[in-house]
């Protein structure tokens, strides 16, 4: 079944009661304007009708005679796992209707059928449908042949980017991922891995700052039962977790010098050696490292092993920062803004030519992982269907009152939790500034200061787009 390209949506009703059948079709053919209505007396009827044309969303059974909603359903799935599916229920089925959720159904409603409500709920699967429809044909326009999974951009940059990875990705050696916080490095290695030849093996992303440095080695290589207190097992290790795969060492960098050594090792060897192991074990890893850090200066410093740096280079990757691909920015934020209404169920918004402009404008310190993160606010705080450039909240951090319009009550009352993450999500952003500023970007001394462990602090900045860099005089 191919992805839909529709431009009349279309319903498909699946039930084996043909009275209901009638009634809905009449129904949903006065209060869905626009809309056909195709319907379908239980499952073998439907698949048919799926296998010789496209439908915005089914509205289907579970219960039916000649075959289980949820069979179709996941026959469905496997065809277009985009597909907008609600299923319905009678009492009794619940569990059932909430197993089809975890299948891959949009949502399910129960009989009897409350048609204000249910209407109101095909409205917003329509909706669905449509704003995935657009982002796929987004994605389309900007990257006609797929070049690279995940990237959107027409800038000669990026341009250039899709011919290096494409490259880079028929190759086995090493990769280094050089670039600022937000710029895609993750979404690099992947996209390596993805147009390899080991796309079907495992791929393996370890934040390196993220896990304790007593840790490390034993996560990198493993240990045998009785290593060390509490090793009550064999653990394998993420380098033999990616065994035939590839892994990606975010944040080298950071590693400790002692397991530099180690890692320099494995790079020479295909080899590793778990701990409280007696001989090595034969591994086929790719590696590719990133870092947003200057590691020819911590070489400088003693902090990082120059060997190590030769071996990991041998194939560099730069990540063009947002203001550098200027050009893309209004793509990259309408291919958000779908994303985002589609998380967030919202439909309708549009930029204003202004709030545009001023995204163009903007200096992205936190590059694209900032823009979809002020995209995102933006949806939510937004009350209208232009999304204004008071709304998207540039000018300073955002906080409950800095995204209201005005003292619009409604644009200021939201719901419990929301608020409660936009205050924290505010305060968090401003405390790390301050400490930041306070330390001259030295992150150890930030961390001692907020009585946070080094790697604690390093994962609240990574996911708020703050780099220490920028703090340092």
């Amino acid at each position: 079944m191919k992805e839909p390209a529709i431009s009349r949506q279309q319903i498909l009703l699946v039930d084996d009661e043909p009275d209901l059948l009638s009634g809905l079709k009449r129904s949903f053919a006065n209060r869905l304007a626009g809309t056909e209505i195709l319907t379908a007396e239980g499952g073998r009827e439907a698949l048919d009708i799926l296998a010789q044309q496209e439908v915005s969303l089914i509205l289907m059974d579970i219960m039916m005679d000649d075959m289980n909603g949820l069979e179709i359903l996941d026959r469905i799935h496997r065809n277009n796992p985009k597909l907008t599916v609600i299923m319905m229920t009678g009492y009794g089925t619940i569990e059932m209707a909430v197993d089809a959720i975890r299948r891959g159904a949009w949502d399910f409603v129960t009989k009897p059928l409350e048609l204000d409500g249910l209407t109101r709920m095909l409205h917003k699967g329509l909706e669905r449908s449509r704003l995935l429809n657009e982002n796929m044909k987004l994605r389309s326009s900007i990257c006609p042949d797929g070049p690279v999974p995940g990237f959107i951009g027409q800038s000669p940059e990026i341009q250039q980017l899709y011919k290096t990875i494409q490259t880079m990705a028929n190759s086995e050696y090493t990769v280094l991922i050089r670039g600022a916080s937000g710029t895609g490095k993750e979404l690099s290695a992947r996209a390596i891995h993805a147009l390899s030849k080991r796309s079907q093996k495992p791929f393996i992303m370890v934040n390196c700052p993220a896990i304790p440095e007593h840790l490390l080695e034993s996560e990198f290589f493993g240990y045998r039962k009785g290593a060390f207190t509490g090793a009550d097992r064999d653990h394998a290790g993420l380098f033999v977790e990616a065994d035939g795969g590839t892994i990606c060492l975010d944040e080298i960098g950071d590693i400790p010098v002692s397991l530099q050594t180690k890692l320099l090792r494995v790079i020479q060897e295909q080899e590793i050696k778990p701990l409280g192991a007696d001989t090595s074990t034969r591994i086929d890893v790719r590696i590719i490292a990133s870092t947003n850090a200057d590691l020819e200066s911590k070489i400088r410093d003693g902090q990082f092993r120059e060997d190590l740096f030769y071996r990991l280079e041998v194939l560099t990757l730069y990540m063009p920062s947002l203001s550098e691909i200027a050009e893309d920015i209004p793509l990259l934020a309408n291919h958000f803004l779908q994303k985002v209404q589609v998380e967030l169920g919202n439909s309708g918004k549009t930029f204003s030519e202004e709030a545009l402009q001023k995204l163009v404008e903007h200096n992205w310190q936190g590059n694209i992982r900032e823009l979809q993160n002020v995209i995102r606010r933006a949806v939510l705080f937004c009350p209208g269907p232009i999304i204004e450039t008071n709304h998207l909240a540039l000018e300073s951090r955002l906080s409950v009152q800095d995204s209201a319009v005005g003292t619009n009550e409604e644009t200021m009352i939201m719901p419990y939790k929301e608020a409660k993450d936009v205050c924290l999500d505010s305060f968090t952003r401003q405390y790390v500034d301050t400490l930041l500023r306070k330390s001259r970007g030295n992150v150890s001394q930030a961390a001692r200061l907020s009585h946070l462990t080094r790697a604690a602090l390093q994962k609240i900045m990574r996911r708020y787009d703050i780099d220490g860099d920028q703090f340092r005089q």
